[in-house]
């Protein structure tokens, strides 16, 4: 069953009109905005629910997960948990109504991963400094909401949500794992997206934290190389295409294993991240792919990102260009200029004319002359 737009459903009892379309759709539900309350939107499940799905959804309107910590003031709410059921008027339970995180306040994760959404969301702000940032906000919200034993289940870069200020939200709360606090009733995780599932999860495994530390580890190398998955490429053995999720399973990650691996033109060393993160990264790549307790726990991340963020150098040729303080030269400036793409900045990488680097190589030949000579002489 497909729920149309334009009809009224009850919040809490209250009936409220939805938009024609969906704000945005995918398999099982749909999400629509309210008319006249531009800041609550409607996700309606497509096929009935069924009393559990009713049951959990009640029981998480009982909680309020994260409620007793102190925030910033400009800061939105980190969860986008339910706030009310949404009934159809005859009562038949439909969904839930949720504060909306869209554009232009907030956007996906993903939305980082690529420099042009870079650029037109978050202008000259999301150098990697910014994403480091990000990153230290997605550990945190992780081990915080691991204290309060949610696990989060369908963890990816689609399911979070960040703002200008590099604050993060988790959406589709309602897939969130959780033992209810006074029933001790289990809601279990039944999604996940492959190219963030550690292989326990592929298999059909429950969500736990351990597959909630292998999604992290993942988003945050995808964040600290400016959108590349650890497990892109194709291996050298492989006779056909392979897969993100293929090689996952395979437990074949170019970051542990370079020489194992075609990686695709353009993917950024992993040496930009600062020793202690890279060693935390091959663990979750390396031992810990099948291995849950070898990978590194939301906490492990969260003190390396910490130590790191206080020593990032700044470029003195492009500003925009920040890095790890293990460097001691731009990464992304000799980057531009090998490959002439530059991962922060819009527009050309310029690049010397022909006579000038006619000029600068006749200096560099006269240079190790005279040096010669000097050596000569001596």
């Amino acid at each position: 069953m497909t729920a149309p737009g334009g009809r009224t459903v009850l919040l809490g009892g209250v009936a409220v009109v939805l938009a024609d379309t969906p704000l945005k759709g995918g398999g099982q539900a749909a999400v629509y905005t309210v008319q006249g309350h531009d800041g609550i939107v409607v996700k309606l499940y497509r096929d009935p629910p069924g009393p559990e799905q009713e049951r959990r959804l009640s029981r998480m309107l009982t909680m309020a997960p994260l409620g007793g910590r102190p925030t910033d003031r400009s800061q939105r709410p980190e969860l986008a948990w339910p706030t009310a059921p949404a009934r159809a008027p005859g009562g038949e339970f439909l969904g839930y109504a949720m504060q909306r995180f869209g554009e232009p306040e907030h956007v996906q994760l993903v939305g980082l991963f690529t420099r042009a959404q870079r650029v037109r969301l978050f202008h000259d702000r999301a150098d990697w400094r910014f994403l480091l940032g990000v990153s230290w906000n997605l550990a945190f919200m992780t081990a915080r909401m691991h204290h309060e034993n949610l696990v989060i289940g369908d963890f990816s870069s689609s399911n979070v949500v960040v703002d200008a200020n590099g604050f993060v939200t988790f959406l589709d709360c309602d897939s969130i794992a959780f033992t209810d606090p006074v029933t001790g009733e289990l809601f279990p995780c039944l999604m996940h997206t492959t190219d963030y599932s550690a292989p326990e999860r592929q298999a059909g495994g429950p969500a736990t934290r351990a597959s909630d530390d292998f999604a992290l580890a993942v988003l945050v190398y995808q964040l600290l190389t400016a959108g590349n998955h650890p497990f892109g490429g194709v291996p050298h053995e492989s006779v056909s295409e392979s897969t993100v999720q293929d090689n996952i399973a395979a437990s074949i990650s170019y970051v542990v294993s370079p020489r194992q691996v075609v990686v695709p033109r353009g993917t950024v060393d992993p040496s930009v991240l600062p020793p202690e993160l890279l060693e935390l990264a091959r663990a979750a790549f390396g031992p810990g792919v099948h291995d849950p307790a070898a990978r590194p726990s939301a906490e492990d991340w969260l003190r390396a990102l910490d130590r790191e963020r206080a020593g990032v150098r700044i470029c003195r040729d492009r500003p925009r260009h920040a890095y790890g303080s293990h460097l001691t030269a731009c990464p992304w400036c000799a980057r531009a200029v090998a490959t002439g793409h530059d991962v922060f900045n819009p527009g050309p990488v310029a690049v010397p004319e022909p006579q000038e680097r006619a000029w600068q190589t006749v200096a560099l030949v006269a240079v190790v002359v005279f040096v010669l000579l000097i050596v000569i002489l001596h």
